[in-house]
């Protein structure tokens, strides 16, 4: 269908872009499958029978073989070439239009699609339920120059599910020119945003996003400033480079030099600044990402057209594995009070190269959230002057706190697909150890006590203990210690949470450095050479015990850490040398020394069993827990009478003033 130009003028008065079809610069040819697929199958969901006990059945996703996508079809960021012939599909993490979401949590009612074309073939649309069924919604047939414009209705997205479209070229290429999902236009203007970036000596991945955000004003155009919280030794305003991404942002781009007062310090001061510079919104980004630029478009298009001030997020992708997602959405066990998935369909690390959009059912059903990392979130200031700034916290749970603080007082969060930044991925990290297990152990108890439903905070106590007891047989001494700290900061209160901002982390590495098994070396033959006294009986190597059997079988194991003496020449040589995916409790526990290596793979530690230090610090962690037990309530009714001030401007206010070393515009 061609419209007029009487059309055209009345779809661009009348009707506002809310998502465009963008594709990856041929640099990024390997995020292709977030942007578009290849193939002739639009994938189908063809259920099998239910069994004869009359359960559900299950939908079973069927696919042709993808096909390549050749780098010279991308002929823009907005336009790409189908070969005659071929087909395309626009069913995609970036370019499907998520229905849902903007049925449940905005004004729209009503969206139109736009597809500008050249060339003979046709363009089809489809829609999906939230259960992954897809339908087919409209065909049109275009040729030479044509303009396609779908009416659709969001009233049957109440659950879930996305619209999309393919392209088929006839007997010669279409060319796609352009595309959009458009909603009717609204009065007021777009609101403005303060794009903030909390950085602690990342001047690479922060000049590359800054000179992504150069290259790519219209993700600018609403953007007040561009405020750079530098937190480092190693200053952006310094590093090679820096006057020519500075000059390209057009005098948008303010950077405050302060202490290093964490995430939760550099993120507060973000807020802090969108709130006294007059922005709607404040866009929290994390300094090690690399940012699709259309995002920062999308949440601001979205975060304008919800009902209500909303908490809006994007999505994190691995960013050495660009087409894993980390997770499509978090929520918070309330008894645990753990990261949780939202849904039992849901898998960690969802790989699009592997089962697209419309081959995976779980990705249409609409995923309510409590919270979105701080990799890419932006906050309205209205939220802001309302619940306050971010919790003390330095890293850790100061996201998942603020959104839960934000749903209390009516604010939900959305985690929006289509809006997103690679990140490295937590599988290359291990932050349970070492120096941040400190704030993972307090922060958790923290929040746990402003927000947790049940009267002794479910299970967080009990299993706080169990990894304090994990540890401590893994002959991971330092990380005890840093928990047990946190623990007696716990117990002493609020009051000193904003004190320990700017020095608790110098002293757990102060602490750290006087423990083996905090202590890395670039190289593993920079330690002996392992050796065992004895072999292991009948050659079996250590297996891990069954449910059964864990609790008599750890019990037993602790005694004998305990009681036994550390056996012969392990202390001048590790018995093993143990990888760090083999770095479990169970089997750690078997030995009295070991070599093992990090998560980053950049070096390795030497374990030693100390009997001794296992007992200190197996009581001080008991005596520890039952008195967090025992005084609950009154601790719980502290934390909460504490957190309007701990986040309050005023309190803010002072230690910024405190701690900003100098501003550079």
């Amino acid at each position: 269908m061609t419209v007029s130009s009487e059309v055209e003028v009345e779809t661009k008065l009348n009707w506002s872009t809310l998502q465009r079809v963008i594709l990856p610069s041929q640099s990024q040819m390997d995020t292709v499958p977030l942007y578009m697929d290849m193939g002739a199958a639009t994938g189908t969901q063809l259920p099998t029978a239910g069994d004869r006990e009359g359960k559900t059945a299950v939908a079973r996703s069927f696919a042709a073989p993808t096909k390549e996508a050749h780098i010279e079809d991308f002929l823009s960021r907005r336009s790409t070439l189908v070969r005659s012939g071929e087909r395309v599909s626009f069913g995609s993490y970036f370019n499907a239009f998520p229905a849902s979401y903007w049925r449940r949590w905005t004004t729209v009612e009503n969206i139109r699609l736009r597809v500008h074309t050249q060339g003979p073939g046709s363009v089809i649309v489809y829609k999906s339920n939230a259960r992954g069924s897809l339908q087919r919604v409209d065909t049109r047939r275009v040729e030479g120059t044509a303009d396609s414009v779908f009416e659709l209705s969001l009233a049957p997205f109440g659950d879930g599910g996305w619209y999309w479209f393919d392209l088929v070229a006839g007997t010669e290429p279409l060319v796609m020119l352009e595309a959009e999902w458009q909603g009717p236009a609204v009065e007021k203007p777009s609101g403005s945003v303060t794009l903030q970036i909390t950085t602690l000596n990342k001047n690479d991945f922060c000049l590359n996003n800054l000179r992504l955000m150069a290259e790519n004003p219209e993700a600018l155009e609403h953007v007040q400033e561009v405020l750079l919280v530098d937190q480092g030794s190693q200053k952006v305003s310094e590093a090679e480079g820096f006057a020519e991404v500075r000059d390209a942002l057009q005098g948008k781009l303010r950077i405050i030099n302060q202490s290093n007062l964490g995430g939760s310090g550099g993120f507060a001061r973000g807020m802090f600044e969108a709130v006294e510079n007059g922005s709607d919104y404040v866009l929290l980004m994390d300094d090690d990402i690399v940012v699709e630029p259309e995002s920062i478009i999308r949440l601001l298009t979205f975060a304008d057209r919800c009902k209500t001030p909303t908490i809006v997020g994007g999505h994190m992708f691995d960013l050495y594995n660009r087409t894993v997602m980390h997770t499509f959405g978090e929520v918070v066990n309330p008894y645990r009070f753990q990261p949780a998935l939202p849904s039992e369909e849901m898998i960690l690390g969802h790989d699009f190269m592997s089962s697209n959009l419309r081959q995976t059912s779980w990705l249409h059903r609409r995923v309510d959230v409590d919270y979105n990392g701080w990799w890419m979130c932006l906050v309205p200031t209205a939220v802001i002057r309302e619940i306050g700034l971010s919790l003390p916290l330095f890293i850790k749970w100061d996201d998942s706190e603020y959104g839960l603080r934000a749903k209390k007082h009516g604010f939900p969060t959305v985690s929006l697909p289509g809006s997103a930044v690679w990140h490295v991925s937590w599988i290359d990290k291990d932050d349970l150890v070492g120096w941040q297990a400190y704030f993972h152990a307090r922060n958790r108890v923290v929040v746990a006590l402003l927000h947790s439903p049940y009267e002794y905070g479910g299970r967080v106590v009990r299993e706080s203990h169990y990894h304090d007891v994990k540890h401590l047989v893994s002959m991971q001494y330092a990380t005890v210690r840093g928990r047990n700290w946190a623990m007696e900061d716990v117990l002493k209160g609020p009051a000193g949470l904003r004190e320990l901002l700017p020095t608790k982390l110098p002293e757990i590495r102060k602490m750290m450095a006087g423990y083996s098994d905090s202590v890395f070396r670039p190289d593993q033959d920079d330690f002996p050479a392992p050796k065992m006294d004895k072999p292991p009986r009948r050659g079996h190597g250590i297996t891990q015990p069954s449910k059964i059997s864990l609790l008599p079988w750890a019990a037993k194991t602790v005694i004998r850490q305990l009681l036994n003496p550390v056996s012969g020449s392990s202390m001048e040589r590790p018995q093993a040398t143990v990888p760090h995916q083999d770095n479990r409790w169970w089997r750690m526990a078997q030995y009295d020394s070991a070599v093992v290596s990090n998560a980053e793979g950049t070096g390795a530690s030497w374990y030693k069993r100390d009997p001794k230090q296992l007992r200190e610090m197996l009581a001080q962690s008991a005596h520890l827990h039952s008195v967090l037990l025992k005084d609950w309530r009154e601790l719980s009714a502290q934390y909460r009478a504490a957190v309007g001030d701990l986040t309050s401007m005023e309190s803010w206010r002072k230690t910024f003033e405190q701690h900003t070393q100098n501003e550079i515009k």
